[in-house]
């Protein structure tokens, strides 16, 4: 039997295999209902930055930049989430990029709305990002009422 954390591994093997070498980022992040107190929005984002940076030859110099002030104003500490969504908005505008969750009903729910709220912003300035999320059926309204028919949800 798969379950939503082999469908998810499918997907993200499948797009990656599909996509390579041609400048499309595919990320993914597997919330963790054990894990849950460490995975806040900012972090979750904060993977899904790192995984698009990751895989690119040069960093934008706005990246570069905003992480380095940001760094600055919080005496060394990493980025917040409005800074880390406008990196992802940024980056993910000119760069076709897909966005894999699984399990988001495993995510706090005031996260949860917070995480969602988030994808709306990026989908709203990034008309090449695409959000596969895998939940369970009780989150599907909010899902939708959030992004729309922006994101496909099993």
């Amino acid at each position: 039997m798969l379950t939503g954390y082999h469908v998810s591994s499918l997907v993200v093997d499948r797009l990656s295999d599909q996509f390579r070498g041609q400048g499309t980022a595919v990320t993914c992040f597997y919330l963790d209902f054990a894990a849950r107190k460490g995975q806040s929005v900012a972090s979750i984002l904060g993977s899904l930055l790192r995984q698009v940076i990751g895989g690119m030859e040069k960093v934008p110099e706005e990246i570069t930049r905003t992480f380095e002030e940001q760094k600055l104003a919080n005496a060394g500490r990493a980025p917040q989430l409005p800074d880390i969504v406008k990196m992802l908005q940024v980056i993910t505008f000119s760069l076709r990029t897909f966005i894999c969750i699984d399990a988001l009903d495993e995510c706090a729910a005031a996260n949860r709305v917070k995480l969602l709220n988030s994808f709306q912003k990026i989908l709203e300035s990034s008309p090449r990002t695409r959000i596969f999320i895998i939940a369970r059926p009780h989150v599907r309204a909010e899902i939708e009422r959030r992004l729309a028919e922006r994101v496909i949800s099993v």
